[in-house]
Formats: C-alpha cells, sequence, structure tokens
C-alpha cells in the first residue's frame, strides 16, 4: 500500500512537446494553399449568378453608382464565406492528398512507419483554426455586413400580436398595417369582451389610429377613434381620443416593439447573443414556432463550425487511394455531401419549427451523419 502511495506521489504529468516536422509544414502550405483557391472560386460562383447580375443592373438603371454597387458586392462576401471555409477545407484537402497518392507519397510515407492519423494530423490542426474563424464570421462579420447593407434596421408591414390575460384568454388583439424602427402607422386594436359565445369571439371596443409612438411605458396611439360595441355586436357610440396608450404593463411596450421589428429580419443578421435573447422573448410571447426556429439556428452557429474539422477528415480521407484508382470518386462524394449538407439545412430548420425534432437534435443531426461517415471511409479505405 505504501509503494502505491509513493507511486501516486512521485507521479509526473508527461509533457505534450509536439514537434512540427517538415513533413508537417509541407502538408499544410500544400491544402493551405489549396484551400485558398477553393475558396475563392467558391465564392466567385455563390456570388456571381444572382448577387453580380443584380448590382450590375442596378449599376445600368443608375440604382446604385458603381463605387456602391463595389461596396455591396465585398458586403455580400461574408455571407458566403461562413458557407465557402469548410468546403474549401474539403476540397483542398482532397486534391493535396489525391496528389501525395498520385505520386505514391503517402504509400512511401507509410512504408516508413507513419500512420495516417499522424500525416493528416496538420491538416486537423488547420481545420480547427477554421473552424473558430468560421465561427467568428458567422457571430460578428456577417450581421455587420448585414447592418452595413441596411438589413438589420427592420420594418415592415402587418403585424399581429395578442394580448392574454392572466387566465391566458384573449384580452386585445393588436394589428399593424405598417411600421419601420421609429414610427408605427395604421394600428388597430380590438378590446375583446368579458362574454363567452360558443359559436364566435366578440369585442367590446375596436380603436383605430393612424399612428403611434413607443414610449418606456406604453404605446401611444394618436388621434384615436374609439368605436364601443354592446353585447348583441352593435355599435353603440364612437369616441375620439387624442392619446390612447396600450401595452402599459412593465416591459410589455419594448418587447412588443421588438418582436415587431425582428419579425421582419432574417437570422444572419443576429449575433449569437442576439438570438439567444431574441429566442427568450420568442418564448415569452409564446411564439412557439418561432422560437424553435431560432433556437434551432443558434446551435447551428455552434456547430456548423465543426464541419471544417469534419471536412478536413474526409476530404483526407477521400483524397487518399492508390496510385491507379480512379479519381473522380472522392471528388464526387465530396460534392455530393456539400450540396446535401446546404440543401437539407433548411428541411432540419422546418423539422425543428414544426416540432418534429428538438431544435438541437435537428441542428445536430447533419453533423452526426459527418461523423458516422467518417467509420464509414475509414473502413471501407482500411485507414
Amino acid at each position: 500500500m505504501q509503494n502505491v502511495i509513493s507511486k501516486i506521489k512521485n507521479f509526473k504529468i508527461p509533457k505534450i512537446n509536439p514537434k512540427i516536422t517538415l513533413l508537417d509544414k509541407f502538408i499544410l502550405s500544400q491544402v493551405l494553399g489549396a484551400t485558398i483557391v477553393c475558396l475563392i472560386l467558391f465564392i466567385i460562383v455563390w456570388i456571381a449568378p444572382e448577387t453580380l447580375f443584380k448590382i450590375i443592373k442596378k449599376i445600368l438603371r443608375d440604382t446604385y453608382t458603381p463605387l456602391y454597387g463595389l461596396k455591396v458586392l465585398v458586403l455580400e462576401i461574408p455571407k458566403v464565406l461562413a458557407k465557402a471555409i469548410p468546403v474549401g477545407i474539403l476540397l483542398g484537402s482532397i486534391f493535396t492528398f489525391d496528389r501525395l497518392s498520385k505520386n505514391s507519397e503517402l504509400s512511401i510515407l507509410r512504408g516508413i512507419g507513419l500512420s495516417f492519423n499522424r500525416i493528416m494530423a496538420p491538416v486537423i490542426a488547420l481545420g480547427i483554426v477554421l473552424s473558430f474563424f468560421c465561427y467568428l464570421v458567422n457571430d460578428k462579420l456577417v450581421p455587420s455586413a448585414s447592418a452595413k447593407l441596411g438589413e438589420s434596421k427592420g420594418g415592415g408591414s402587418h403585424f399581429v400580436y395578442i394580448v392574454e390575460n392572466p387566465d391566458k384568454s384573449p384580452k386585445q388583439n393588436i394589428i399593424v398595417s405598417n411600421f419601420n424602427p421609429t414610427e408605427i402607422f395604421n394600428i388597430t386594436v380590438m378590446n375583446f369582451s368579458h362574454e363567452k359565445y360558443t359559436d364566435a369571439t366578440m369585442f367590446k371596443s375596436i380603436i383605430f389610429a393612424p399612428i403611434a409612438h413607443k414610449t418606456n411605458n406604453a404605446w401611444i396611439l394618436e388621434n384615436a377613434l374609439i368605436y364601443e360595441i354592446d353585447d348583441d355586436g352593435i355599435y353603440k357610440k364612437v369616441l375620439h381620443q387624442e392619446k390612447y396608450p396600450i401595452l402599459t404593463e412593465k416591459n410589455q411596450a419594448q418587447e412588443v416593439f421588438d418582436l415587431m421589428l425582428n419579425n421582419t429580419r432574417k437570422e444572419r443578421v443576429f449575433t449569437n447573443s442576439q438570438i439567444k435573447n431574441y429566442a427568450k422573448l420568442l418564448k415569452r410571447a409564446n411564439f412557439s414556432d418561432e422560437y424553435r426556429y431560432f433556437r434551432a439556428k443558434l446551435y447551428q452557429r455552434y456547430l456548423h463550425p465543426l464541419t471544417c474539422i469534419l471536412f478536413a477528415i474526409i476530404g483526407c480521407m477521400l483524397g487518399f487511394a492508390p496510385p491507379r484508382s480512379q479519381r473522380l470518386v472522392g471528388f464526387t462524394i465530396a460534392v455530393g455531401m456539400t450540396f446535401g449538407y446546404y440543401i437539407t439545412l433548411p428541411f432540419f430548420d422546418l423539422l425543428a419549427q414544426k416540432a418534429i425534432l428538438p431544435p438541437f437534435l435537428a441542428a445536430s443531426f447533419p453533423i452526426a451523419l459527418f461523423i458516422v461517415s467518417i467509420f464509414i471511409i475509414k473502413k471501407a479505405k482500411d485507414l
């Protein structure tokens, strides 16, 4: 027993001192160069057919100046970059390892005792670095570019919000016909009656206002017309009120205003923290479908960068082949996986939104498929 205790006391954690060899530098430089080329090609292919055509058309119509058109084009790149990074390292690693296999260099390296895991270690390291960069692009660069393009301002038409009583019965139905970040136009407020009917919902009054202003404690309807309704559903009188307050409970005015503005914004204009806060707001407002959708999007923000690491591994494996084997197989599988991943993302978003899958499971399912693919490829190629 004393010998065991003395061994535990004298135990020292071994120092990990990974050596970056000349081989690591060579493979890293080759994969990095190929990845950058693939990134550029992917961005050009993604932007050229639609975005570039629209910008050129607006320049020719004098809607944009050439300088502003160039600015819009540059600001569109971050939206594509987050998608292009995993694809870039996938194709870059395939190209590099395919060339090394064709020249029998991988066979020589394995012949001198290097395992395949050791050979692709620098590529995995590059994938880790790119995964952090991909995360930052989605969290910082894309929302910033969207803000400069004016996409994050919010605004639109037709917003509906139902105010509930403590017992969850409807109290008010607020309908906004038009709005922007500073003004609210054409508001209709329907105050529900306490009377309950089996065949219809009755209102005790309906208020119309051409404009409303948000304060810290309420929405103030200007020049409101109040149509009072009796129990038989007939207007009994019309009143005019210069200022009619609604949404007067604590924080209610600001929360409903935020819901209204964010209702028309796309997911890409939010940072990760903003998505998290907006999802909480949706949950409090009982917007269940939207809440589940944005939770899935938040999980995707954290899980999507992992594809850089997984694609790096898959690319190395698909690129490895005997010198005289078919070369297009690996590239075909890689292209199929890429398109399959990005095409099915909206499908999984829909599954989360409709509560068919939990948001985390919907966001992580593609990642799980890629992990399974790694084991299948490894077994098939006997790596």
